[in-house]
């Protein structure tokens, strides 16, 4: 018996070549978007970086006085306050081991919260890093990132 073969309507074939066509647009888009991001969502990447960076991070007080995390601060502390351990110790050279971009966008959004969640600091008007990376071995290339600004008390 011989097997008969349909051919598809072309309305048919034509919905199905553009599927394939608008799903491989979006990975594309996807893997664009990845390398533009900081963080590197959906961007395959087949080794991690060899990218280093420290940040030298004072509080600019109401007063204009420029004072490191280092000392005594009301009873704060840097690695305390942060929750992220690659961002503890930011004044020594250390390994961006999730990308530099990545690791310079969560030192930034934890000024933010620093500066928004020390209630206890009436003379702190903002926060600020001044970060030191080194992408790749490639560097070094200095970024200086700002708090939001406080309240005044």
């Amino acid at each position: 018996m011989a097997t008969v073969r349909t051919r598809l309507p072309r309305w048919r074939r034509r919905m199905a070549q553009g599927f394939v066509v608008s799903v491989l647009a979006v990975q594309v888009g996807f893997a664009v978007n990845g390398y533009r991001d900081p963080h590197k969502f959906f961007a395959f990447q087949p080794f991690n970086e060899s990218s280093t960076w420290r940040a030298d991070i004072i509080r600019v007080t109401w007063d204009g006085d420029r004072v490191p995390i280092a000392e005594p601060w009301n009873g704060y502390e840097w690695n305390d306050l942060v929750g992220m351990a690659a961002l503890r110790g930011p004044s020594r050279l250390r390994h961006a081991y999730m990308g530099v971009g990545a690791t310079v966008d969560f030192l930034d959004d934890a000024l933010d919260w620093v500066a928004i969640n020390t209630p206890a600091d009436g003379e702190t008007r903002y926060l600020e890093a001044t970060v030191t990376t080194y992408e790749n071995t490639r560097g070094p290339t200095i970024t200086v990132l700002r708090s939001v600004e406080r309240p005044r008390p």
